[in-house]
């Protein structure tokens, strides 16, 4: 087991903000200047927010979007300023216990409403569209492939929210229609790089990437990466040396989870069920595993 506190992180309240709201996993606080991004140890799956959390997970969540935002820096810019407490705003000063491995201090971003999703293998919500029709997000496949296959190139299959708040595959003309040609011309270019490069440097490191999502915002008309990127929150990763087309694979991101909460009679719907602790514990080892086999470090 890991050195990560077993304490567990599912809210925080800090004081001085100008704003403050809440994602699915994030508590965000603006200050003056910028957006304190703050990542609990809250898990969701089907769009639901598990009743109890994953110990240590917001910091390693953390830790991997600094790992890749550096890593990606020459493909594109990010909201990342800093992830050393002794930068944050002074109105936190005294959480440094709190904030310290599980923040980052970022630049204010106008959001880009489209999540920009990139897919190399068949799966998930893919691969059973593509039974129905032949075509993910209104892109014709080739005939006869199967569950888990490598696409001849990766595609960029883009989903936005619905009003009920689920996400929901769109096509590339509907990103024009939301964000005009140029920009959607750069959100598609700017993904299918920085998903071709994060899936070579996976597959050294034994992973496969399957799939990803990437979001991105404006400041002064520039793009910028921004949210968590690459993480197993957002990404689909597989065991490279285990990998067959033809079922599903063995997973190294929350598919773990969402697997779990297939096994039950849950309708997807609000209040989610808890997490027996089994599935808490071996949901850390396999984020840490993610971790340590992709950054070559620990926690």
């Amino acid at each position: 087991m890991s050195e990560l506190p077993e304490k567990t992180i599912l809210t925080t309240n800090l004081p001085g903000a100008v704003n403050r709201r809440s994602g699915k996993v994030r508590d965000i606080y603006e200050y003056d200047g910028g957006l304190l991004l703050v990542a609990t140890d809250r898990i969701s799956a089907f769009d639901c927010v598990m009743p109890n959390g994953i110990p240590g997970k917001g910091k390693i969540l953390t830790a991997l979007s600094v790992f890749w935002f550096d890593k990606t820096r020459h493909i594109v810019p990010s909201h990342l300023l800093s992830a050393d407490v002794a930068d944050f705003p002074s109105a936190v000063s005294a959480y440094g216990e709190l904030l310290e491995g599980r923040t980052m201090w970022a630049r204010k971003a106008k959001v880009i409403p489209v999540e920009c999703v990139v897919r190399g293998y068949l799966s998930g919500s893919g691969w059973r569209s593509y039974k129905e029709s032949g075509e993910v997000c209104g892109q014709k496949l080739p005939d006869g492939l199967v569950e888990s296959d490598k696409l001849p190139e990766p595609i960029f299959t883009p989903a936005t929210k619905a009003p009920s708040g689920h996400d929901e595959n769109i096509t590339r003309e509907r990103v024009v229609q939301i964000t005009g040609p140029r920009l959607a011309e750069d959100l598609e270019e700017k993904s299918l790089e920085l998903y071709r490069f994060a899936a070579d440097f996976a597959r050294r490191q034994g992973f496969i990437l399957a799939d990803t999502k990437f979001e991105f915002g404006l400041i002064n008309g520039e793009m910028i990466l921004i949210d968590e990127v690459l993480t197993p929150d957002a990404s689909r990763y597989w065991e490279a040396a285990q990998y067959e087309p033809g079922r599903s694979q063995q997973p190294f991101d929350k598919q773990y989870v969402r697997n779990y909460l297939d096994s039950l009679d849950w309708d997807k719907e609000p209040p989610a069920p808890q997490l027996p602790p089994e599935v808490v514990a071996q949901t850390r080892e396999i984020y840490l595993d993610n971790f340590r086999r992709l950054t070559g470090e620990s926690l």
